[in-house]
């Protein structure tokens, strides 16, 4: 009996033990940073599951109570190529340690993200979009708008992506930079994720934020795409096309986009205040009558793609940006303000247009050891013309009569090489070489013809490392920029060497919250068109001056900003400090009996900026909402001024997705900004759109500044010699309504797709432009 009870607790004994083995681990990404929430699922030989779990925000994870036997444990996650581990004959507890999943650049054909997931790395936010986010999107800037990410507004109806001041915002795809319409193109299904670089690198130039679309590519056959947007009772309206065919390793795209406008409603009103130094003073006030305002805007690529995933990517782009202006005319009194009696008929018309191709030739090398080479070149061909016809008359007798006449051609081609080069525990360096060099030649005809030829260039080298010291993520870069320019029959070549550091540094507290120090010194060249020794009439009383002897300057940045996020709500701030010593901008002189408008070299530019958002959502997976706001306060110290000014600002933007229905409403407040002595204005603006999609097709309605009566941007400048405050109006944009049809159709399958890291283009025309 002893010997039976002794047998019977050493099986129970053993039973005990075949139900305590336990697995534990730690899952982690290449760069050994934890990944929190990958699922971990034990599956039996023939794939039925045993049990499972989720890592902490730690990465760590533990599965209980298993049997002994053979089994497969299988670890995955949104944005990370899966993981198997076989564990054959486990009969006891183990701790596999470390599990590292490598990322997965481009397929997630069998995944669906069903709440927006996202992650954060020093210098870029992944973000993946939700199903409920692409099924309520018809394109990229569509998805953008969903997924509202911080700092960033976006207007669906002008097709424009901006932040708050004056920082440039890059977008890309597969790396490669694009236009919003080539955005617009893209399908929300084949949007891998969105990478959000709020630091971006020295090898993006002057950018503040980058946007990168991660879209997957056939392997055959292709894709066609229309987005129509029109309104039904005013001549405006935003056409595209576009279309993508694969063969194998080739890829042929082409993308047209077309917006004409046609308005009878545009006039502006303008206060002006001359004080011409003897004495002499004028008050005069513009009172604008509706007028005729119509252009064509045009925009072509046509593209093709050789790669091979892992060895190398062949790019040539033919672009085209075109601009067609046949009138722009401004008609009204010119009224004395001391004696309304004492007037002048007023018209100032203009009719312009620019062409713009470019060539862009692109190489991606993969090498062995996690290096990267790319070399890029792109050629530009400037063409802009402009006739400018300006009138002053009295009861049908001409005061004033002016003409002027720009011609505009400017070639310029832009060389760039990048190595980069990944190292152990996620650090990496970079290294890269950017040569600009540009020609103009410029007719301005006003009674004498006058021509101006010059050339200006800029050389750029700079070096970046990126590491990581436990919660603390440093990138520190370093450059340096040799540029110059000359004036043709001029012997003096101005050239300027200048020392571009940049630092950042990241303390990550856990994956929902964060601090960040940011700051930049970058260098800022004067343009071709400002250089231009010529003068050019603007009225009666104004004359417009280049300035020939403006020099280069730096641009001082720093930024102190962080997010802090639970479960649907999301908060993000920031706080930039901009500082520009002699920078250049805008001044007024009397010389004679006329106001000199020109630029120089001023004393120095400053911008204090801080923003919040708060973004909610989403509600019970149908409602979500942002709202962000902040002060924009600049400071402008000139030669002979100084002035201040502070403009508040507030965005937000409400989304409604249920079904097939979309509705949003989106209310964006002007933000006015300050250089020199010129204040520059946006608009108030509100969008409201309602969107049924069923499959590929998805028609709307929408209406632009529905409860606004007047659209109208201002502008002043507070020169003490000639100050001015001028509203332009444009009565078609308040209570417009527009209808919206969107078709996508695309055949063939889905493979991994590397991607394009740079591209260049060069859009100043280097004309100096002019106008009242």
């Amino acid at each position: 009996m002893r010997t039976f009870f002794t047998a019977l607790l050493l099986c129970m004994s053993l039973g005990c033990l075949g139900q305590s083995i336990q697995l534990k681990g730690i899952i982690k990404n290449e760069d050994k940073q934890a990944i929190e929430f990958a699922n971990i699922v034990l599956q039996t030989r023939d794939s039925s599951m045993v049990t499972g779990a989720s890592s902490d925000a730690k990465g760590h994870f533990e599965l209980m109570n298993i049997s002994a036997g053979t089994y497969r444990l299988v670890i995955s996650s949104v944005g990370y190529q899966t993981q198997e581990i076989w564990l054959t004959d486990l009969n006891q507890s183990r701790n596999l340690g470390e599990i590292y999943l490598a990322e997965e650049a481009f397929a997630l054909d069998n995944v669906t993200v069903t709440a927006s997931a996202q992650r954060s790395e020093i210098d870029r936010k992944i973000v993946y979009p939700s199903e409920r986010q692409q099924k309520a999107s018809a394109n990229g800037v569509d998805l953008l708008q969903q997924l509202m990410l911080p700092r960033l507004q976006v207007d669906p109806v002008n097709n424009t992506i901006q932040i708050p001041g004056d920082g440039e915002v890059q977008l890309r795809i597969n790396g490669v930079k694009v236009t919003n319409q080539e955005i617009r193109a893209l399908r929300p299904d084949e949007i891998v994720r969105v990478e959000y670089h709020d630091n971006p690198g020295l090898r993006y130039g002057n950018a503040e934020i980058v946007i990168d679309y991660i879209v997957r590519r056939p392997e055959t056959g292709g894709n066609f795409g229309i987005d129509i947007m029109q309104s039904p009772h005013v001549a405006w309206g935003n056409y595209q096309a576009s279309m993508k065919i694969n063969h194998k390793k080739s890829e042929f795209s082409a993308n047209y986009w077309g917006g004409p406008r046609d308005f009878y409603g545009a006039y502006r009103d303008n206060q002006e205040d001359f004080n011409l130094g003897n004495g002499t003073e004028l008050h005069r006030y513009e009172k604008g009558v509706p007028s005729h305002w119509k252009l064509m805007q045009q925009w072509l690529n046509v593209a093709y793609n050789l790669q091979d995933n892992n060895k190398y990517q062949f790019n040539v782009s033919l672009n085209y940006s075109g601009n067609n202006v046949p009138v722009q005319r401004f008609k009204g009194q010119l009224i004395n303000r001391t004696n309304e009696t004492d007037y002048v008929d007023m018209l100032d018309e203009t009719s312009s247009h620019y062409h713009r191709p470019s060539l862009d030739i692109y190489y991606q090398r993969n090498l062995k050891k996690d290096q990267v080479l790319i070399f890029d070149v792109v050629g530009t061909y400037n063409k802009e013309f402009s006739d400018r016809l300006y009138q002053e008359s009295r009861e049908n007798n001409m005061l004033t009569n002016i003409r002027n006449k720009v011609y505009g051609k400017k070639y310029s081609i832009i060389g760039e090489g990048i190595y980069e080069k990944k190292l152990a525990n996620g650090n990496r360096w970079g290294a890269g070489l950017r040569h600009t060099h540009s020609f103009s030649n410029n007719d301005y005809i006003n009674g004498h013809t006058y021509r101006t030829e010059m050339q200006q260039g800029s050389t750029y080298l700079y070096g970046e490392f990126r590491g990581k010291a436990k919660k603390l993520d440093y990138m520190l870069g370093i450059g340096g920029t040799r540029s110059f320019y000359r004036q043709e029959g001029s012997v003096d070549l101005y050239q300027y060497y200048t020392f571009n550091p940049r630092l950042t540094l990241k303390y990550t507290f856990n994956d929902r919250a964060y601090l960040r120090l940011r700051s930049s010194i970058s260098n800022e060249m004067p343009s071709l068109g400002n250089l231009s020794a010529i003068d050019q009439v603007i009225d009666s009383l104004q004359i417009q001056r280049g300035n020939p002897n403006l020099e280069s300057y730096l641009y001082y940045r720093t930024s102190l900003d962080g997010e802090w996020s639970k479960g649907i709500f999301h908060t993000y701030f920031s706080m930039s400090y901009n500082y520009k010593p002699n920078a250049i901008m805008d001044e007024k002189y009397v010389e004679g009996n006329k106001i000199i408008q020109t630029w120089d070299n001023q004393k120095n530019w400053q911008s204090l900026t801080p923003m919040v958002q708060l973004r909610v959502g989403p509600v019970a997976n149908i409602l979500q909402f942002s709202v962000s706001g902040g002060l924009n306060h600049y400071i402008s110290n000139g030669n002979t001024y100084k002035h201040r000014y502070s403009n508040w600002w507030m965005d937000a933007s409400i989304s409604a997705n249920w079904k097939n229905f979309t509705f949003i409403y989106q209310i964006m407040t002007n933000q006015n900004r300050l250089v020199g002595e010129t204040v520059s204005g946006d608009e108030n603006a509100q969008i409201l759109m309602l969107n049924y999609k069923w499959k590929d097709l998805r028609i709307g309605a929408g209406v632009f500044n529905p409860f606004t009566n007047d659209y109208k941007t201002i502008s002043e400048n507070w020169n003490q010699y000639a100050s001015s405050r001028k509203s332009n109006h444009l009565q078609e944009s308040s209570h417009m309504a527009f209808i919206t049809l969107s078709y996508n159709f695309s055949f063939g399958r889905h493979y991994k797709s590397g991607s394009k890291k740079v591209s260049n283009q060069d859009s100043d025309s280097g004309i100096m432009q002019t106008g009242k």
